[in-house]
């Protein structure tokens, strides 16, 4: 446990740029951890209104800031990348933010396992507080070829990013574990799976002694009441509307299943890896009657923001009630990442049913570009699937990067 933060298991996940960090950190989230991805949050630092955004427009000039009133990612990349002392210059800006950022998010966060994503997570002093270090690995050309296609870069600008960044070796010299990226997203997963049951195997253990303390209640419990036990009343007492839907988090076990039921429902040929792949980038919620998919919901947070960009209901499940849980469901989760907004997309020719659905559960119908805050409105337009509609629901008041 966190000397820092106790009570919390924290994983330091660093790497260099298209190792895939982003998407180990999104395998641990769909395995439930809280993820924090502090890179994501040095960009919002930034933005117009945020405490970073002034203190780099007086540090590098107003013609950083573009005609939309945010600084130009590009034209300070161009800078930093090419100059290591206004790389330190900008560090000294954003990092001392991002930890008290950081730190207040692991605080009030309800979960026990905590991932941190920062590519300087050495620089910027935050491996220390770390209960284990995990470096994600991939070849040199993997790296480029994915800057092409990703971020649409040039093969001399993608190896110059590289360059740029300190040396991989270092890092793996440093790791706790090492997460090789290189073999696809289904040989991710498992090295993912298995080094975080590993790590948490003692937390599970450390919770054994509290429910044999608890557990001779029960038979008192049982004796009081013969005719009624205790098992029986919990399963009767929260059924899930009439269809008796139980929603879950899906998993790599689901993958096949998932598959299924979406070629199913949008005529597609998915298999079980297109699925796994998926997991890198969302995470899946089941709403399911006995073993049957009766709807699913795709979604994920990124930088205190939901995305949720499938909501499926089955041919035969009750829509309001199959959409109510599912989107509970991701709401839910979406508060203990400390979601500040959900941003719900629907396909144009969502069925009435459905779009009345999504309404009731409190979301409006609106424009990316009326949002109020700059990080939403780029978010939503960022997300969009196409041919779709935005509907926005407030999660929270409070925002963690206001204004300093």
């Amino acid at each position: 446990m966190s000397n820092r933060w106790p009570g919390k298991f924290v994983i330091g996940l660093t790497g260099n740029i298209a190792s895939g960090k982003s998407v180990v950190r999104r395998m641990l989230e769909a395995l439930e951890a809280f993820s924090i991805d502090a890179d994501g949050l040095a960009h919002r630092a930034m933005s117009p209104g945020a405490p970073a955004f002034q203190p780099v427009v007086d540090q590098f000039g107003k013609w950083l800031v573009g005609a939309d009133g945010k600084i130009d990612r590009a034209k300070l990349a161009n800078i930093v990348f090419t100059d290591a002392d206004a790389l330190r210059r900008l560090e000294m800006i954003t990092h001392p933010i991002i930890k008290q950022v950081v730190d207040l998010l692991i605080r009030r966060s309800s979960q026990k396992v905590i991932v941190i994503e920062a590519i300087k997570l050495f620089e910027a002093g935050m491996a220390a507080d770390c209960d284990s270090v995990w470096v994600v690995d991939a070849p040199e050309s993997v790296q480029i070829q994915r800057l092409i296609e990703q971020r649409k870069m040039t093969e001399a600008d993608a190896k110059m990013r590289i360059a740029a960044q300190s040396p991989q070796s270092d890092k793996l010299a440093r790791a706790n574990v090492i997460i090789y990226n290189g073999d696809g997203y289904e040989n991710t997963f498992d090295q993912v799976s298995k080094h975080l049951a590993e790590l948490t195997a003692p937390l599970e253990e450390a919770k054994k002694p509290e429910e044999e303390v608890k557990a001779p209640e029960e038979p008192v419990k049982e004796a009081e009441v013969p005719a009624a036990p205790p098992v029986e009343e919990k399963k009767e007492e929260a059924p899930v509307a009439s269809a008796d839907l139980k929603v879950r988090r899906g998993g790599p076990k689901d993958a096949e299943a998932i598959a299924a039921f979406l070629n199913a429902v949008n005529g597609t040929t998915l298999e079980r890896s297109d699925v796994i792949m998926r997991f890198g980038q969302k995470v899946y919620v089941i709403a399911e009657a006995g073993t049957a998919i009766k709807g699913l919901g795709g979604w994920q947070v990124e930088n205190l923001i939901t995305r949720i960009d499938e909501v499926l209901v089955g041919e035969g499940s009750p829509v309001e009630e199959t959409v109510s849980a599912l989107i509970d469901s991701m709401e839910k989760a979406s508060n203990q990442l400390q979601s500040e907004i959900s941003l719900l997309f629907l396909p144009e020719n969502a069925p009435e049913a459905m779009q009345a659905a999504v309404r009731k559960k409190g979301y409006e119908k609106q424009q990316a570009a009326d949002l109020r805050i700059p990080d939403w409105r780029e978010a939503a337009e960022e997300s969009a699937p196409p041919q779709s509609v935005l509907n926005v629901k407030l999660l929270r008041e409070d925002r963690v990067l206001k204004p300093i």
